[in-house]
């Protein structure tokens, strides 16, 4: 599928795209809720790692760097994880550091006991801020840390990366395309994102992947 000219990226071609997409992004959505419904903490961790990997990087090279490190996610060591990633990731030594440095502190304080964990949080906010914040988990800002929870079936999180940073700077929605710096910003944007859903009456989730695939093309995780 082609990518999208950014001039391109206006309200009616936005209704237009996603009354042509809408099935394959609820299929994909529907696969996101199947991993938390279904999956193991095995498979949670997986798909934390690959948003570790995304970060700073693409979806593209992360998936490429979950398949060549699978064998070593669970007991892998450093040496292990960065001899799997070297030629597939931009950052091998340092997203296995990364890797190796948040599942020791998973282990160590909830025994990496992932669905167990995320599902102790009432607020939703609360428990990006725990991914987000907390030092000891590695390569997961605001942006990362929202893309893991929505890869593992929760609702209402923003993903706000460069395709749509630039999507809502095109439509006037933010004055400059700049990533959030702080979580005061992120959710600044992210609050403008949700009223421009209601405004246009598309379902935020799936907003976010339709403004990502006119960027990019595709409707990927």
């Amino acid at each position: 599928m082609r990518r999208e000219e950014a001039s391109n990226v206006t309200i009616a071609r936005i209704l237009e795209v996603h009354r042509q997409r809408a099935a394959e992004i609820r299929a994909r959505l529907a696969e996101f809720s199947d991993v938390w419904r279904s999956g193991s903490d095995a498979r949670l961790w997986e798909e934390m790692v690959f948003c570790i990997f995304t970060a700073g990087a693409s979806a593209r090279m992360g998936l490429r760097s979950i398949e060549a490190v699978r064998p070593y996610l669970l007991d892998g060591t450093h040496e292990e994880l960065s001899s799997a990633l070297r030629g597939v990731h931009r950052y091998p030594r340092a997203r296995a550091r990364y890797v190796i440095e948040t599942r020791d502190y998973l282990q160590r304080t909830c025994g990496l006991r992932l669905r167990q964990k995320l599902a102790s949080f009432a607020d939703p906010q609360a428990r990006r801020d725990w991914l987000a914040r907390e030092r000891s988990i590695k390569g997961l800002g605001y942006k990362e840390a929202s893309h893991f929870l929505r890869n593992i079936g929760f609702r209402g999180y923003a993903i706000l990366d460069k395709h749509i940073l630039r999507s809502l700077a095109e439509l006037g929605r933010i004055e400059s395309a700049a990533p959030p710096t702080t979580r005061a910003r992120y959710l600044e944007v992210e609050g403008r994102l949700k009223r421009f859903a209601d405004e246009i009456q598309i379902d935020f989730d799936e907003l976010d992947l339709v403004l990502w695939s006119m960027k990019t093309g595709e409707v990927l995780k």
